[in-house]
């Protein structure tokens, strides 16, 4: 069980500030990482209250870009004053060294347990949503492009990320991610089925901007 009053700052004062993001970062993708670490959590007999509030916080850096944002998701989470009523420093620090390690392109493994369930419970690797975020954040960063611009990026990102020999990393054999991987590889592997997919998708989003 999640403190009551835990729960009630970071979802009174925390989790509102993804309404800001991106539709991949939005509201729903911070519930849904919530959720999965929570279940990993006692998986592996984490601390709820830590892996709960991991969760909220790791992707509050894209407020200054998405660059740095696991960088600077650690330094909000080490800020707030607030959550020192709740944990001890050696907590915080342990926090805020498992938001930084979230990343999928990171250089190294999580620190902690804490790390590795964070960035298993943020890969979401479900092939079609793992499809249409990657539609999603070059609509809307990309502005000026073409479809063909955009399905040349979204390849790209597919293969340098996902594909066999992509910088994703699995970190707990327990989780889902590995078979979904696996699923979304093969998805990938099929050029004729992918530009299908892809173009659905593009023509679903572009039509409610």
């Amino acid at each position: 069980m999640i403190k009551s009053a835990l729960q009630e700052y970071i979802e009174q004062h925390i989790i509102p500030l993804y309404a800001a993001f991106d539709k991949a970062h939005n509201l729903s993708h911070v519930d849904a990482v919530i959720e999965r670490s929570l279940v990993l959590a006692r998986q592996y007999n984490a601390y709820a209250d830590m892996a709960y509030t991991i969760a909220a916080y790791h992707d509050l850096g894209l407020c200054k870009g998405r660059e740095f944002h696991h960088i600077v998701s650690g330094e909000i989470l080490t800020a707030d004053e607030t959550l020192r009523q709740w944990f001890t420093p050696e907590q915080i620090d342990t926090m805020r060294e498992a938001v930084e390690d979230h990343r999928a392109s990171t250089d190294h493994a999580p620190r902690s347990i804490y790390g590795c369930i964070v960035a298993e419970a943020d890969r979401q690797i479900d092939p079609d949503t793992t499809l249409r975020r990657t539609v999603q954040y070059g609509l809307k960063h990309l502005t000026t492009s073409d479809r063909e611009e955009h399905y040349k990026r979204f390849c790209h990102h597919l293969q340098e990320k996902y594909a066999e020999g992509g910088y994703l990393r699995i970190w707990l054999p327990e989780s889902d991610n590995a078979m979904r991987l696996q699923e979304l590889r093969g998805v990938i592997a099929d050029t004729v089925a992918l530009r299908q997919l892809f173009d659905k998708i593009f023509d679903e989003e572009a039509a409610y901007r």
